[in-house]
């Protein structure tokens, strides 16, 4: 299985100088590429340009350009090359499946903030010896950086990678390893119930408070977004130091939400791990979910519109992205696989308006966002407990019938 580590690196100035030129020139290289292709495409009958070809030139792009271009690793380039790739590749198969398609977009150079490198010892090396108290990566063209190794790498590094974020500096790498240690069977399973009110009830009466990062950062998060606001564009242009400062707090404070958000992920998903053997969640269409309403045009007034719910519904979609759902499935479903456990997604259809007791399904099982009561057996119950109840059951027969 493949396992990334993310670690906080402690470069000199020089090296942070050298980290943003490469940053910048890799920016520079993807810009170019997806300039040529839209040429190619607009004036030269249609022509598409694949990778392989814009990699034959990178021989040529390091020789006109030895300063900027060769000076970094081949490897690294290519990889930028085939994330640009990548883009076009996801491009066209949102329009074959109908979607919106978002065409590949020119990136800022603050856009651009990650350099792949395909192979540890390609352009980089890893550097951590067992008696060395200090771990050090090596980029071609920038030297040994210290890194802040807080923990062990298990197995073969395969890859490595620069990313910034805000001013600080991470190396992400990804190990092979042969086994996984696998936690002690426990015989316990559980479904869960993602909601707002609270950010999870299990099957067994238990809930998770939601802490709603997001929104007890909003008073800070529209301070500091409307003091970056005020500055005119001349000071944009030439990025002014007050400027810059403005953008470093706003950065700080999303950067500061998205740790809380993935801390209490880990921490959720931890405990769910090491007490069940088997967790069941409902597979849940969180784009779809998150998406606005459809305006309504006024059929009797041309160019005005009917009123579609969109104030409501942004305020939902605004709390449905800060509870972080696809997030914490992510980290449940990768530590789940790490410790040898079960995790099965089922239809969310009307688990929350059927009743555990009778089997009884209508609307009107849940009168209020917190209260189950069956209309036909008169059973009562947390509606998200209700709904955490059937996730597990439907779970159960979706384990015993995977066999046939």
């Amino acid at each position: 299985m493949i396992r990334a580590y993310k670690f906080l690196m402690r470069p000199t100035m020089g090296q942070a100088i050298a980290l943003t030129e490469m940053l910048r020139d890799h920016c520079s290289l993807y810009n170019g590429a997806l300039q040529e292709r839209r040429d190619a495409y607009r004036h030269t009958s249609k022509t598409s340009i694949k990778y392989g070809q814009q990699s034959a030139q990178l021989k040529e792009i390091r020789a006109f350009d030895p300063e900027r271009q060769g000076r970094w690793s081949f490897s690294s380039q290519q990889a930028t090359l085939r994330r640009l790739d990548k883009a076009f590749a996801a491009f066209f198969r949102r329009i074959k499946a109908g979607e919106k398609p978002g065409y590949p977009r020119f990136r800022g150079v603050n856009w651009f903030d990650t350099v792949d490198f395909p192979k540890d010892g390609d352009g980089c090396r890893w550097d951590s010896t067992p008696h060395d108290p200090v771990t050090r990566v090596r980029f071609q063209g920038v030297g040994h950086v210290k890194v802040n190794q807080h923990r062990a790498v298990v197995g073969k590094v395969k890859t490595v990678s620069v990313r910034r974020e805000g001013r600080k500096w991470f190396v992400v790498l990804t190990a092979e390893q042969e086994q996984a240690e696998l936690l002690p069977a426990t015989g316990a399973v559980v479904g869960i119930d993602l909601g707002i009110a609270n950010f999870l009830a299990d099957s067994n009466g238990g809930f998770v408070e939601n802490p709603r990062h997001g929104r007890r950062a909003a008073a800070k998060l529209v301070a500091a977004q409307r003091a970056l606001a005020r500055f005119p564009r001349v000071c944009r242009d030439k990025r002014t130091k007050n400027h810059q400062r403005a953008v470093d707090k706003v950065a700080e404070l999303h950067g500061k939400v998205r740790r809380q958000r993935l801390d209490h992920a880990h921490k959720t998903a931890l405990g769910l791990v090491r007490e069940h053997d088997l967790i069941a969640h409902e597979d849940l269409k969180i784009r779809n979910m998150s998406k606005a309403p459809e305006p309504k045009p006024d059929p009797n007034t041309p160019g005005s519109f009917l009123p579609n719910g969109a104030s409501a519904k942004t305020g939902l979609n605004r709390s449905i992205n800060d509870a972080g759902w696809g997030v914490f499935l992510a980290i449940l479903n990768a530590k789940a696989e790490s410790a040898g456990r079960e995790v099965i997604a089922v239809d969310p259809r009307s688990t929350s308006r059927r009743c555990p007791a009778c089997g009884h399904t209508a609307k009107e099982n849940r009168p209020t966002q917190e209260k189950f009561h069956c209309v036909s057996c008169g059973h009562s119950a947390h509606a998200d407990t209700v709904g955490a109840l059937n996730v597990l059951r439907a779970g159960l027969v979706r384990r015993e019938a995977a066999p046939a």
